[in-house]
């Protein structure tokens, strides 16, 4: 079968590998749709962060590995034990592996395991290819209304889902999404089905400030034009954001975060930093601000995400292209250069 394998930087190949079949409790997965995300960029421009190149403690995988974790596909074969899914079943993966024992395992948290792995990443497979296998506890039902294609976003969408759920901000609050890609999107689209309002989205891509605004986003701000500070403050009758989300990963996106907070505000980092940023802590002091992060997400996030699509809250219509597997490289040069917000393999 054809399957896309990381090498290394801006070493993606198309190659063919032997199709994989289930074990034990596992299932087999003719995929559809695989989405590429802003950690899959950095892999591949940067360096490898998430890919192993050696043995993945928890896995054993290693590069050259299949990439994908972003996918939806329909059951084709179910290994001995298997026994919640059937061939025809459709559904999208969480593609997370923890294991069990670490700190973070131990309080409920495998999202930030210790020794955390990634199904198209540090795993044996990914959703770049033909077909792929995964442990069954790994996988959840689509609903008949909810598309493969639309099954394919769950995974991310679930990422800004933990987001949202993390930072908890009220339903009067002014918050501010940083970045408008697929993660600025998702933490939009979820803080609609909270019914929060005062949602204000900076974004410097014409492109992708159409994109939000297509989805109903009322409030959308060119940083390059237009004085951020000034908006909040209007909003917010000089409060300040109460949450800020940074869904950018550079460098004046935190700067810009920090900078419109209100007092006890609080900056909620989604997003992979390519590299470091001069920071002093001082700078919070004054506001008793609050910097923290979110990883990942559980099979709750992925539960209410599909919840949400169910009911017509989420969609793919507005934000998204669907390429060949054939376009892939091509597709990560668009992404890099801001002149697509959601890309969608076809498998």
């Amino acid at each position: 079968m054809r399957a896309a394998r990381y090498h290394g930087v801006r070493d993606v190949r198309l190659e063919q590998i032997p199709e994989p079949e289930p074990g034990p409790g596992q299932i087999k997965i003719a995929v559809a749709y695989n989405g590429l995300c802003g950690s899959d960029l950095h892999e591949y421009f940067n360096a490898p962060t998430f890919i192993p190149m050696e043995p993945h403690p928890l896995t054993g995988a290693h590069a050259p590995c299949v990439l994908g974790h972003e996918f939806s596909g329909t059951v084709v074969a179910v290994g001995d034990g298997a026994g919640v899914f059937g061939p025809g079943d459709r559904v999208a993966v969480r593609p997370t592996y923890s294991c069990g024992e670490c700190p973070a395992c131990r309080i409920g948290a495998p999202n930030i395991c210790k020794q955390l792995a990634f199904h198209g990443g540090s795993a044996a497979g990914g959703g770049l290819s033909e077909f792929t296998v995964v442990d069954e506890t790994m996988a959840h039902k689509l609903p008949d209304s909810v598309s493969l294609l639309s099954g394919a976003l769950v995974e991310p969408l679930a990422v800004a889902q933990h987001a949202v759920n993390r930072a908890a901000p009220g339903a009067d609050d002014t918050v501010v999404v940083i970045g408008s890609g697929a993660i600025g999107i998702g933490v939009w689209l979820a803080l609609r089905a909270r019914g929060i309002e005062k949602v204000i989205v900076s974004e410097p891509s014409g492109q992708r400030r159409q994109a939000i605004s297509r989805l109903g986003a009322e409030r959308v701000v060119d940083p390059t034009s237009q004085d951020l500070q000034t908006i909040v403050d209007e909003v917010s009758g000089g409060v300040g954001a109460a949450v800020v989300f940074d869904a950018a990963g550079v460098p004046q996106a935190f700067a810009d975060g920090l900078s419109v907070l209100a007092p006890h505000g609080i900056l909620m980092v989604v997003s992979v930093y390519e590299r470091g940023l001069d920071f002093n802590p001082t700078a919070l002091l004054t506001g008793e601000h609050t910097i923290t992060t979110s990883l990942t997400y559980s099979d709750t996030e992925f539960a209410e995400v599909i919840a949400n699509m169910e009911r017509g809250v989420y969609g793919a219509d507005g934000w998204t292209d669907v390429i060949g597997l054939d376009q892939l490289t091509d597709a990560f040069e668009l992404l890099r250069a801001g002149e697509a917000v959601k890309i969608l393999v076809e498998i």
